[in-house]
Order: structure tokens, then sequence, then C-alpha cells
């Protein structure tokens, strides 16, 4: 795919087609300075007002578009596309039917209709509700690209919003400041900016006005893009791509043009859906063909036929499945996770593998000097950030060093800007760098020694000064002093070093011997081992205010060495641990150099091994798809360096492929396509893009690496909790179908339960408890289990024999129940009417005698093995205040005229409740004498294993 990069031709503002390498065409990058404004149709006072009408019209907003959702209707409307939804309004449009072609009509079938559509609305609004609150919640983070920009236009210096920049407009940049655009830099001074947002690497880099070879627009190092920041030095720029034509934009329509991938959750719960309206349609089919010989009217023969298909369709699961999962979101919110889409919930549970980002994932995207040099000496420094927190172990060697590094430094610690684009740990704390993020750690280093920085300023001005420059590595300042001029020279350590003659060695100036010189570079080379960014500083007198650079830079007196990094968030090693005990692999992702990512790769635990496998975006690309295949089949230790989004993509399509469940985590528009493609996706929400946000489900509002484990088990706790109230579910229907399949054979003319009565125990009854098992906590080894396989069917082998044997006790129970009534009274089956005060006290037994059991059986589901007597009966309150609230709804069902004549019920006595109570817990009795079994054949087993 080409950059889409637009450049205009002389004069007349038209965009030109990209050539086939990407770039934005030879002329922006390889022409002069003075070139670039006519090749781009403008000029150093900028646009007129006029044309810059012309190119917004041409051009449209500097913006990328919102993801394309087709309005909240649309979101509304697929909530009634799922399978059960559209099973059940057909059913709901034929009853309607039925009802208007039957004489005389029924009021129970009008009923029924009505009944099954308030289920499907109900169901719909509780899924809509749901995601609706947590899109909204997303949108509000919503901070892609500065909300300003200055601009020179006609001449006139002005800031703009940045969504009115147009190709063509000369922008002015300085330390600080998030470039709003793709531009081409015609004045450069001494610029450096951090593209991390757009490449993942971390180092800011230099630019320059000059012209460079063709190539990738991307590595063209007079070019700046839309996204990244500025980090050292002004500049004067002019704009070549706007919006979805910039780098930034071209990663954008890579993520768009990826599929949002399924959750495991949503294929199982798809699968599920299948195969039981495929059951209840077969059996609800069999039985109107069986019963439509018997003599029956065709009407009430498809509407007995449609209450078996109601009694097997779980009509509360995508309720109770869609609160669950709500549930799972709060919960996780009070993490500061923000999920997306409800079945994200689940979905982490059952990732094998977490692809993660490097910078602003793993560390703080932040400068820290960790070690100070000096005199022979290591001394530590603790704290994290920007924040003055912490101190110089034994400060007093190093503070003339310190000194001397703060005073050479240009970056300026300011409080947090309100309005400012991307934000950092650093920045919730009161403080940002404004300038190089190497010279802020120094300000801070020197802070934890107890300098400050200000007053020494005021007495040591700054006089003269050589920027920084790439080709010698070197910054230098000369300050006025007491004591008379003196020189200030930071930079690398081997150019600084060559330049000494002297060392400040514990206190005394002494002459720089060969040995003195080998225990330096010794030095720099375990702090550089450590995958530490090492800075030298050295000084010496001056006689006079304006010395050459040559003379300031030579016949030094080294003072010491800095090491310094992006140091690790202080939460990840932790949550690293905890991702390897549940069997979860990592993959450190980045692109950022082998060595800075092995550093920190080690420092949080991803890699422990000698000798883990680096791969790199080159080697990636030399790698066809077996090949691939075949690195990420090894289990070792994977990290991938200087990888492109087309990589990272890649890499995740291939684990999937392998049948992994991929997580992936990151805060870049770099990262935004490998977010999109994967099983899951998670964004930074406090650093990380738009673009990134945008394409992930899960969005971390912390940016803590932890709350990925923290989600993880939860995950995996939504997914057993979800197995557990499908068990409670589905073992209720077997018993709404054996009564009526009984009934059926037996030659019985009626019910024994309507499919109204089904709602209301499916609706009424049942989901409140459905859900407080889906509110049971996590329990506590879920973190010690591998992850369950992609291939793992939610409806397994040991779950549905569940089903059968706690459905098959109630499916007994309340069958005896409604013959033993029936028989009672000795009326003939021919007899029996709707109306008949037996048959109505009959199959409010069967309602009554289903919902008991289900108290009970609720209380039997929630542990596989453990007795629940030994979880405690009343640890679950939640669980017994619904239970009872079912029970106080049958009640109201069997004595209130109003619920009688809806649900053509009768009042029970007390000894019809106290049979119904046996039963269910003749069923508790039984699921515990089953555990009790499970228990002891494990026993042997476990004796076994451990002999």
């Amino acid at each position: 795919m080409g950059t889409g990069t637009p450049v205009l031709t002389p004069g007349d503002g038209d965009r030109a087609p990209t050539d086939a390498s990407g770039s934005p065409g030879p002329a922006v990058q390889t022409v002069s300075a003075g070139d670039v404004f006519a090749t781009l149709g403008t000029s150093p006072r900028g646009l007129p007002f006029a044309e810059v009408a012309a190119r917004r019209d041409r051009f449209g907003p500097n913006e990328l578009p919102r993801a394309g959702r087709g309005g909240w209707w649309r979101d509304l409307v697929g909530q009634f596309t799922d399978l059960f939804a559209v099973m059940l309004l057909v059913a709901s449009a034929i009853t309607f039917l039925a009802y208007g072609l039957q004489e005389p009509r029924d009021v129970g079938t009008l009923q029924l209709a009505v009944a099954i559509a308030g289920v499907v609305v109900l169901n719909a609004a509780i899924g809509f509700a749901q995601e609706y609150s947590a899109e909204r919640t997303a949108e509000s983070l919503q901070a892609m690209v500065p909300h300003t920009c200055r601009v020179l236009r006609d001449g006139e210096r002005q800031e703009l919003p940045a969504r009115d920049l147009v190709p063509g407009d000369v922008v002015v940049l300085e330390a600080g400041d998030a470039v709003s655009a793709d531009c081409r830099l015609v004045e450069a001074h001494e610029v450096s900016v951090n593209n991390a947002a757009l490449t993942g690497e971390s180092d800011a880099v230099g630019r320059t006005g000059e012209p460079v070879a063709g190539g990738p627009v991307l590595h063209a190092r007079n070019c700046v893009f839309m996204g990244t920041d500025v980090v050292a030095g002004s500049a004067k720029a002019v704009v070549f791509a706007t919006g979805v034509a910039t780098e930034f934009g071209r990663v954008f329509r890579l993520a768009a043009a990826a599929p949002r991938q399924k959750t495991p959750l949503q294929r199982q719960v798809a699968l599920m859906a299948r195969r039981v309206a495929g059951a209840a349609l077969a059996i609800g089919a069999a039985l109107f063909a069986v019963r439509l010989p018997t003599g029956q009217p065709l009407v009430e023969t498809f509407v007995f036929a449609l209450g078996v298909m109601v009694a097997l369709v779980p009509e509360g699961l995508p309720a109770t499945l869609s609160v669950s999962l709500a549930i799972g979101v709060r919960r996780m919110a009070r993490r500061h996770a923000l999920v997306k889409q409800l079945l994200a919930v689940e979905a982490l549970g059952s990732t094998t593998v977490v692809c993660t980002d490097k910078t602003g994932t793993l560390t703080q995207a932040e400068m820290t000097v960790v070690h100070v040099w000096a005199g022979g000496e290591l001394h530590a420094v603790s704290g994290v950030g920007y924040a003055p927190v912490g101190e110089v172990a034994d400060p007093g060697p190093v503070r003339e060093l310190l000194r001397a590094a703060g005073l050479c430094s240009n970056a300026r610690l300011v409080p947090l800007r309100v309005g400012a684009g991307r934000r950092s740990r650093s920045d919730r704390e009161g403080r940002r760098v404004l300038g190089d993020t190497t010279e802020g750690a120094l300000l801070v280093a020197a802070e934890k020694a107890g300098l400050d920085l200000a007053a020494e300023e005021a007495a040591a001005p700054r006089v003269t000064e050589y920027p920084f420059d790439s080709s010698r590595k070197l910054m230098s300042t000369v300050h006025r002093t007491p004591d008379g001029y003196r020189a200030y020279v930071k930079g690398a350590p081997q150019e600084l070093l060559a330049r000494c003659t002297a060392i400040d060695w514990r206190g005394e100036r002494q002459p720089l011997t060969g040995a003195l010189r080998a225990a330096v570079t010794d030095a720099n080379d375990r702090l550089a081992s450590q995958g530490l960014r090492v800075l030298a500083a050295a000084s010496r007198p001056r006689a006079d205010s304006r010395p050459t650079q040559d003379e300031v830079e030579s016949k030094l007196t080294l003072l010491g060495l800095v090491g310094m990094l992006d140091p690790p968030r202080p939460e990840v090693s932790d949550a690293v641990d905890a991702c390897r005990r549940a069997g979860i692999r990592i993959v450190m992702v980045t692109g950022d150099h082998p060595l800075t990512a092995e550093a920190v790769a080690r420092r949080v635990g991803i890699v422990r091994q000698p000798a883990p496998a680096v791969v790199t975006g080159t080697r990636l690309d030399a790698l066809d798809d077996d090949g691939l295949d075949t690195l990420l089949a090894d289990s070792g230790e994977l990290l991938l360096c200087r990888v492109s989004p087309e990589h990272k993509m890649r890499v995740v399509t291939a684990l999937r492929r392998r049948g992994e469940v991929v997580a992936v985590t990151g805060d870049g528009a770099n990262d935004a396509p490998a977010l999109k493609h994967a099983d899951i996706g998670v964004a930074m929400g406090a650093s990380g893009t738009d673009v990134a946000r945008e394409a992930a489900v899960m969005v971390l509002l912390d940016d803590s690496f932890a709350s990925i484990t923290a989600a993880v088990r939860l995950g995996r706790s939504v997914y057993q909790n979800i197995r557990k109230f499908l068990i409670y579910l589905f073992s209720h229907n077997i018993a709404e179908l054996v009564p009526i399949l009984a009934a059926t054979f037996a030659g019985f003319p009626l019910v024994p339960i309507t499919a109204v009565q089904i709602l209301a125990i499916d609706l009424g009854s049942d989901v409140l408890p459905a859900l407080a098992l889906g509110a049971e906590p996590p329990e506590p080894d879920v973190m010690d289990r591998r992850p369950r396989s992609r291939r793992e069917r939610l409806f397994s082998a040991a779950v549905m024999g569940r089903v059968l044997f706690l459905g098959g006790i109630q499916a007994l129970g309340v069958t005896a129940v409604f013959f033993w009534h029936i028989h009672a009274s000795g009326i003939p089956y021919s007899d029996f009417t709707e109306d008949d005060i037996v048959y109505r006290e009959a199959i409010t037994m069967v309602q009554a005698g289903i919902v008991v059991s289900q108290f009970f059986n609720a209380l039997a589901v929630r542990t596989d093995r453990e007795s629940v007597f030994r979880i405690g009966l009343l640890s679950n309150p939640l669980l017994l205040a619904a239970g009872c609230f079912g029970i106080a709804l049958m009640a109201a069902i069997s004595y209130l005229p109003p619920l009688q004549a809806v649900f053509n019920t009768a009042p029970l006595d007390a000894v019809d409740w106290a049979v119904l109570v046996g039963l269910g817990a003749a069923l508790l009795a039984a699921e515990e004498i089953r555990k009790a079994w499970l228990r002891r054949r494990r026993q042997p087993s476990a004796k076994g294993e451990a002999g």
C-alpha cells in the first residue's frame, strides 16, 4: 500500500499521485529548502487566504474520520439479528397469525405472542444499553492530534485549530509542540522529534532542513509527521499531507481495513444458538406431526408445538449473558479497564498469547537517571519519571557533575499544559518536559541531588552556546561565574573522552592516564550493557566569553558519567509473573532497537533465558508463512524488534492461524492494525493515540499493564460463571420439555405447562439467580490454570452431562407431580378442559415445582466438585435473595386473581408446597452425592500422581 501522500504541482495546488515507493515524490524530499515552496504551491509568507479556502474544499479538514458507525439505530437493529432473537420474532409473528385464525379467538394465544415479542425487545434493550454506554465512554477519550497550531498565512502568524491546516501551509514548530500534519522542514534549528506514536521507537531522532535522497517518506530526515512530538529545537515547515493522506492516516486506513475478529465466546454462543434452534425446530415439528393425526385442531396443534419450541429456547439467556458480561465490565472498570464490547470481557480469559508493545506499555515513556558514576564510584538514583521524588546515594561527589549537566541543557520542566495532545504518567503528577527528554532526566537528577538549578543559572548565566550536533555528538555552553568564565560540555562518552586531558577523581583534578581512561571506558561499558543510555559531562575554565567551538571542546576535565533509561512500570514485573503462571506467552513486538528491547524485557521478566530469539523486521520480511509458523511454534522467549504495522499484523495472523487466542497491547498509531486484527486489542487510554483506542476493544484508562492481568483473571471467572448459569438455565428446559412429551405420548389432550408459564419461568424466576451466579467472584486458583483451548466447546461433555443429570431429576419430579395430581382427581383424560380447576392446579404445581427446584439447583451448580455446604450456603446472599424473589413471584402467580387469569393457574395449599420443597431438596442431595463420588474418585488418582 502506498502512503497516499499528496504532492502539489507548482502553482496549481492540485494533488499529484505518489510514486511506487510510497514516497511523496522526489521533489519534496530532494529539492532545496527554497524550492520546496514552489513545489508545494506556496511561499515563505504562507498561503493567501483565498487559496486556503480553495484547498480546504479540495482536501477537506485535517482530521481522521471516526470509525464508520452507522448510527445508534443500526446498533439497536443489530441486537435483533441474533439467531435466538430471529427465531423468537418469527415465533411471535406466527403466533399473532394463529390468534387471527382461531375461531373463537383464544386470548392466551395473544398473550403468548405479546410475551415472546416482549422477550426479544427486553434482550435487545439490555444488550444495546450496555454496549452504547461503553462506546460513549470510549468516545470521551478522543484527543488524537493537538487542537491548535501556529501558521503563517499572508505573512501573518496565527494560531489556528489543527483541523484547519491545508497542504501548502507554513507552520512554526517549537520544542514541546505536537506535529499536526505531515510537513517538509525548510528551517531546522537542532530539531529532534519523538516518533514513538508512529514507529514505536522511543529514542528522539534528529531532523534537518537540507535535501535528502529519495525513498520512503517515513525515513526522510527532512520530514515530520502528524501525531509525533518535537522534543528539542525549533523549525519552520510546509505541510504536504493532511488527514487520511498522512502517514498517520495510512496506518488508520490499514486498521480500518482489518475486520473485527469474533471472540471465542461469540463463536461458542453462535454455535450453541444454531444447535439449540435446530433442536427446538426439529422437536416442535415432530410433535406437531404426531399430534395432528389425533384429531386436534390445526391451530391448537400448532400452538402446542410452538410451546414445545419455546420450552427449548432459553429466552433469558441473551439478557443473562449481556448483564453477566456487564458485571464483568463494571468490575474491570473498577480496575481502570474500559471494555467497549461486552463479549471482549470473556475473550481475555481465553488468551494464550499477549503481543505487547514496549514504549508506553511496559515502560513509563519517560527517561530517568538511575546511576551516576564519578571518581570510580557508582551512585544509585532512586525515583521514577519527572517527579522530584527520590534521592542520589551520597550526592556530594556528583553534585558538580549534575550541576554541569543541568546547566548544559535547554530542556525545562513545566506544569502540565491543559489540552496538550498525548499525556504521560508524569503529566498526571503535574509536570512534563519541554524539550529533550534526556535533558529533562538530567534536570530531575540534579534536583534529587539537592541542587537548585534556577539559582545555579542565576549565579552562572549562559553567555555562549554550541548546540548539539549529530556529527560531533556534543553540546557545549559557556557561563559567567564569580571565578571567571567556565565551559560545560556533555555528550557521547567516547566522543567526550577523546577531548579530555584530565579527570575529576574523588575531588581532585588528575591527569587522564591510560589506566584512568580504561576505568572510564569500563564504567561506560558496564552501564551500556544494562541497556542504559550513557552521557558524559566535562568542564574547563575559560578566560574569555566567546571562545571558538574547538577551544571550548578541547583540554577538558571529565566530571563523570550518567546512565539513564526509560524505566519499566513498577507493576509490570508482577503482571508478567502472573501471566507466566496462567500459561500465557508474552511476545514483545516493538519498533525499537533490539538491545533496548532486550534490556527492558529482562527487567520486567519477559526474558529470563541467556539467549532469547531476537528477530528484526528485516528477517521477518525474509520468512515465508511456513518459516514464520516455525518461528512462532517455538515456545521459547521471543522479541520482535524494528517491526512495521504490517509485520505486527502478519505475526498476529500467524499466531491465530496456529489456534492461539491473541491479545495485542499498544498505544501508538503503529499498533492500531494489529490491535484490530487480534482476538482482543488492548489500547492505552492516557498515553495512547486516538487511532489505537479506536481500533481496540479494551482501553486501559491507567495505562497499567497490571490491569491486563486483572482482566485475564476476571475474564476466566466470567467464562466459569457463564458455564454455571448455562447449566442452571438449560437444566430446567429439560424439566419443561419432558412433561410435555410425556403428556403427548400418554394421550393427555392438554399441555402440562403453557408457553406463557415457560416465559414466566425463563424471565421472571430464572434470570436473577442466573445473574447472581454470573457475579460469583473468581476462584482462588483461576490464574494457576492453563488457558482453555480455542477449540474447547462451551457445551462440553461434562457440562451436558451435568445438564442432563440435574434436568432429568427435575423433569422426573414435576412429571410425577403433574400425573399424580391428575390421576388423584379420578377424571378421565378426555374430560379435562383448560378451565378445569384440577388441571389448573396441576399445571401450577409443574410451574412451581420447576421454580422451587431451580432454587436448590442454583445452590448446587455454584461448584463443580466442592460441597456447597463447605463454601457456605449463605456465602452468596444475592443468589439467595434472587431465589426467594423467584419463589415469591411464583406464589403471586398462584394466588393473585389477575395473574391467575393471565397464567391460568390456581392456588396451592401447604401440602403442595411441602411436596415441591421435598423434590428440590432431593435434587440438591443427589448433586451432593454426585460431587462426593467425584471427590472420592479423584483422591486415588491424586495419590497415584503424588506417588
